[in-house]
């Protein structure tokens, strides 16, 4: 690859793999550890990062980063927390370059990663010489606006039967409500004791003021880069609509108590500003 090959529109997936890799390169402690977030990144962009850095680092893609590498790290707690407990099953919607699965040393864990399938090509290719635990992993070609989920996972071996945790960072803004709404009914019908973590838009009238400035800029940029964004909720009607299919909510933490909880007292300054986004956890009723 040259330097002609790196995309002047980079994708969603492309961006935060980007994030995740500068978080590495700038940023001290860091939130979310990531030894391969270089090495799944096309050649020339991980020599461009490698070179410049601080290209990345305004404030607008700072924010951005500590978005990314927060709700990375929260998911992957949580999912700790539950192979504690036995679950053995974890479904990565959205993939992208996620590097979960290059990091995992317990095959027992079944890893299913669900993106577009071009996505994946591009990703089994960037992987192609790293070592992985690749006997634990499974690739699923779901396209959410249209396909059925459920039915592609289990096409792909889960077992819908048994507990499933599942991680949908970073997809849905770029999906309508509809879109939304059918996915989480599909994961409804998940075994008691399955968990989901995800983050979603809340609606703009609902932030105050300045969140509300800052939401309209990043939706203008987003825009721009051909990806719009397409949906949002009031965090009542999220809390109501998972409760009707089944799941209790145990968390839905906005920017602040994201930057408590992962930034309080760095050094750096490294925040997630509030850009109208909400981080939720709940689990499947018992």
């Amino acid at each position: 690859m040259t330097s002609q090959d790196i995309p002047n529109r980079p994708s969603s997936a492309l961006r935060v793999a980007m994030a995740r890799a500068v978080h590495q390169l700038l940023d001290d402690p860091v939130v979310f550890d990531d030894p391969y977030a270089l090495e799944v990144l096309p050649s020339p962009v991980q020599s461009m990062l490698q070179k410049d850095p601080f290209q990345f680092n305004e404030p607008v893609m700072r924010s951005l980063r500590a978005a990314v590498v927060a709700r990375s790290r929260y998911s992957e707690d949580l999912l700790l927390n539950s192979r504690n407990m036995d679950l053995r099953q974890y479904v990565i919607l959205g993939a992208g370059l996620d590097t979960y699965a290059l990091r995992n040393e317990d095959e027992s864990l079944v890893v299913f990663e669900v993106d577009l399938h071009t996505t994946q090509e591009q990703k089994r290719k960037a992987i192609g010489g790293l070592s992985s635990g690749a006997n634990s992993v499974r690739y699923v070609p779901c396209d959410l606006r249209k396909d059925a989920l459920l039915p592609c996972l289990v096409e792909n071996g889960l077992e819908a039967q048994q507990p499933v945790f599942v991680a949908w960072l970073g997809v849905t803004p770029y999906l309508t409500r509809e879109q939304i709404v059918e996915t989480l009914k599909s994961l409804a019908h998940l075994p008691e004791g399955s968990q989901i973590v995800f983050d979603y838009r809340v609606s703009p009238e609902r932030l105050p003021p300045i969140e509300r400035v800052i939401e309209s800029h990043a939706a203008n940029l987003f825009a721009q880069m051909g990806e719009p964004w397409l949906s949002s909720f009031d965090p009542e009607e999220m809390s109501a609509l998972l409760s009707s299919i089944g799941f209790t909510l145990r968390e839905n933490l906005d920017a602040s108590a994201i930057n408590h909880r992962y930034f309080a007292r760095r050094k750096d300054g490294l925040q997630a500003t509030g850009a109208g986004f909400r981080l939720l956890h709940a689990v499947r009723n018992c």
